[in-house]
């Protein structure tokens, strides 16, 4: 009977002792979520991934005390269609989004899909506040606005870009928005987003998923002219297109220091924080990708390799992580950190080192490009697919497939002939293409 009560006893401290823990664990705040997205930032454009002749010492930092990812890839070599991946976990061309949306009717490429959960929508079920500040680019009115797909809160720009940062208007259409309304102000675009995205981290109350979606580097470059002189000291010897990019991404690194400072100095280390790029950096306008070939609109690297960093929070110690990961993936990671737990029907995947540090990363994964453009491609499009090691790209719609074997040749200066792995992954791709014909985008 002694005996028993003992039993008992201990059984009883075992189950309040795990009754404990998990109060304990559920109690615990939601991390607050900061996704900053620039925009055609190449690869060799920070100074964490080798470049010399810039210094950006924030972004930098979140690869010093975070995670850097060395095989990133946007979802495609331009804009739209990558940030439809990013927001909805899946292929753009799956959700209406195969090439670039823009205002005018005859060379619009995509209308996200109406019915597609984007992952603001998801957060709110979690009991996120959600913001877009910045560059949207999905649509240009209700009810393809951001206050129409999940977030609670936009203000930025709906267009695909600014012909000034200051005037912030495209072919003379002011394309600001405060959620539904038209807003004009005065500033660089790139600091008044960090201004808006400052005052709206001040007013939560309650865990938060910010967007911040920059429109640097992209095209006009024009950085503001102190940070230009600053450079052309500094950098003297180097063209003058090659420094104002340059000071362009000095200026956004500079505000992403703003945030961080912030974060710092309100105790609010409970943040993740993702710092990315939407596809290559342009090379016309001085941009780097090294030491990969191709930029901005190529299926080569320079074109869909992208700098990633992750910080999570309560991190302090750097890892360099060389697997494949494609931006879609951070839809069901974010969840997954956010305590979502239903099961997901997409073919974007949590990144293991985030959501399980303990699991094997499993390589063994075919991943998928492609794009739809008017101008000279007239409405045609282009792909892309590699299993990991081996890559079958078009770099345009009208030349044939090459392929590459990334892991002998990651320049892909050297088209090999492989003709069983060619016709396996052409295979694949043409399965993709056929369900992606079916979902309308105009």
């Amino acid at each position: 009977m002694k005996k028993f009560i003992q039993k008992s006893k201990l059984k009883t401290i075992i189950i309040l002792g795990f009754s404990l823990f998990f109060i304990g664990v559920s109690s615990q705040e939601k991390p607050n979520i900061i996704f900053i997205l620039a925009d055609d930032l190449g690869y060799g454009d920070l100074s964490c991934y080798g470049a010399k002749d810039i210094q950006t010492p924030n972004i930098d930092k979140l690869g010093k005390d975070g995670i850097r990812f060395t095989r990133a890839y946007a979802n495609s070599t331009v804009c739209s269609p990558s940030r439809a991946a990013i927001l909805t976990g899946n292929y753009p061309d799956m959700v209406g989004v195969p090439g670039v949306i823009r205002d005018m009717p005859y060379n619009s490429w995509g209308n996200l899909k109406d019915d597609v959960k984007t992952l603001p929508e998801s957060l709110k079920t979690l009991n996120y506040s959600t913001a877009l500040i910045g560059k949207w680019h999905l649509g240009y009115k209700a009810p393809d606005l951001p206050h129409y797909r999940g977030f609670d809160f936009f203000k930025g720009y709906v267009g695909d870009m600014m012909d000034d940062y200051y005037t912030h208007q495209r072919h003379g259409i002011n394309w600001m928005r405060e959620n539904n309304l038209e807003i004009k102000l005065e500033g660089h675009a790139t600091d008044l987003f960090t201004d808006w995205a400052l005052d709206y981290i001040q007013e939560q109350k309650t865990p938060f998923f910010l967007f911040l979606a920059y429109n640097a580097p992209h095209d006009p470059v024009q950085p503001p002219n102190e940070w230009l002189i600053k450079v052309q000291r500094r950098e003297s010897h180097l063209t003058l297109k090659r420094q104002k990019m340059i000071a362009l991404i000095e200026h956004l690194d500079y505000s992403v220091g703003r945030i961080l400072n912030h974060l710092k100095v309100n105790q609010l280390e409970n943040t993740i924080i993702v710092f990315t790029s939407d596809n290559g950096g342009a090379l016309q306008y001085g941009a780097s990708n090294a030491p990969y070939s191709g930029g901005k609109g190529d299926m080569l690297e320079g074109g869909i390799r992208v700098p990633c960093l992750v910080k999570l929070p309560n991190q302090s110690q750097n890892e360099v992580v060389n697997t494949p990961l494609i931006l879609m993936d951070f839809y069901p990671t974010i969840l997954e950190l956010a305590g979502f737990n239903k099961k997901l029907d997409l073919p974007s995947r949590p990144i293991p080192i985030l959501t399980s540090p303990q699991e094997p990363i499993n390589a063994n994964r075919s991943l998928i490009w492609m794009r739809r453009e008017g101008h000279k491609y007239g409405g045609r499009s282009y792909y892309a697919i590699t299993d990991g090691r081996y890559k079958l790209l078009q770099n345009d719609p009208f030349s044939s497939y090459k392929l590459f074997d990334l892991l002998e040749d990651p320049l892909e200066t050297k088209p090999i002939n492989l003709k069983t792995k060619e016709e396996s992954l052409f295979k694949e791709l043409t399965k993709h293409i056929q369900t992606s014909g079916s979902i309308p985008w105009q």
